[in-house]
């Protein structure tokens, strides 16, 4: 697991994939979104804002897939996914059937995440 960003709620992983995606889960094992305090509803969602437009600023996808799915591991977490025309799943989920084998030509991903570490760390300070 490598963690990105972390706080007192959240953190951030990066799941492993073709495509930048990255997953923000809440400390606490909140089992439904409406389990969250106002508060802390609000702050997750700022913080998929934040994750979401540093993506489009960084990859220039083609577009972000924002979900929340929670089978398999049943507590709060959204997935952001940077998707890409040329991608090996697009336009399916990244779950579902594979269209091609492509090699993505992308920009540094360690530098993506030190960039969402700053606006993360600067937007709770």
């Amino acid at each position: 697991m490598y963690i990105i960003f972390e706080n007192q709620d959240f953190y951030i992983e990066k799941e492993e994939s073709q495509i930048p995606w990255v997953k923000v889960f809440t400390k606490e094992p909140y089992k439904e979104i409406s389990d969250l305090s106002d508060e802390l509803r609000h702050q997750l969602f700022d913080i998929v804002n934040v994750v979401e437009k540093e993506m489009i600023a960084y990859y220039k996808p083609t577009k972000v897939n924002v979900a929340s799915f929670a089978n398999m591991l049943p507590r709060v977490h959204i997935h952001v996914m940077a998707r890409f025309q040329n991608d090996n799943y697009y336009p399916n989920p990244m779950w579902g059937e594979k269209q091609r084998d492509n090699q993505l030509d992308l920009p540094d991903e360690k530098k993506f995440y030190k960039n969402l570490f700053n606006k993360l760390t600067a937007f709770y300070n």
